[in-house]
């Protein structure tokens, strides 16, 4: 059974959701999630962590970006090369510039890296169990797929649904946080 016009219909009934969400919101449920990312032992002992920048109503990473680069922390965040998803170093918010999808990426110069502690994973909603819906394209799920890293999904607790039709090639995130909770997904 075909489930994409499922979760395209899904997909954009929960973006209008999220992107009728206040400024205001968004920026305090930003610092309130950033601060229980933070709670996380294994994300504070993490040496290398593949991030996102954030876009639109999404959960605000910048601050967060911000704070892994000064830890000292190895970061990379990641660029669509042909269909595929490549996670690249960088050591500034400078070395990122215009990319896919009018998404930030690091530049081509950056190094490629694929040994990660830990991952943040863009998502448009979630269940409780892990399961993710994200943009439609694919990209993270082939790509985490393929590794054994941790991770970690940041969003709003109204992107937490009951049920998001499931296909063979979907990943499950390890935790959620949100404005008001931190879940091990393992536990649901």
């Amino acid at each position: 059974m075909d489930l994409r016009p499922e979760k395209s219909s899904l997909r954009r009934l929960l973006l209008e959701k999220r992107d009728s969400t206040s400024y205001e919101f968004t920026q305090i449920s930003s610092k309130k999630i950033q601060k229980k990312l933070q709670k996380l032992d294994f994300f504070r002992e993490a040496k290398t962590i593949g991030a996102y920048y954030s876009i639109d109503s999404e959960v605000s990473t910048k601050n967060i970006l911000q704070d892994i680069l000064n830890d000292a922390k190895d970061l990379s965040l990641p660029k669509v090369v042909d269909d595929n998803l490549i996670f690249k170093k960088i050591s500034s918010l400078k070395d990122l510039e215009q990319g896919s999808f009018s998404i930030l990426e690091p530049k081509e110069n950056c190094a490629d890296t694929s040994d990660l502690d830990v991952i943040l994973v863009p998502s448009i909603a979630m269940t409780r169990n892990g399961q993710r819906l994200g943009y439609g394209y694919g990209y993270y799920d082939r790509y985490l797929s393929s590794t054994k890293s941790k991770t970690i999904t940041l969003t709003y607790s109204k992107q937490i649904v009951k049920h998001i039709p499931e296909t063979e090639n979907d990943v499950r995130i390890d935790y959620i946080i949100t404005e008001n909770e931190i879940l091990d997904t393992s536990m649901y």
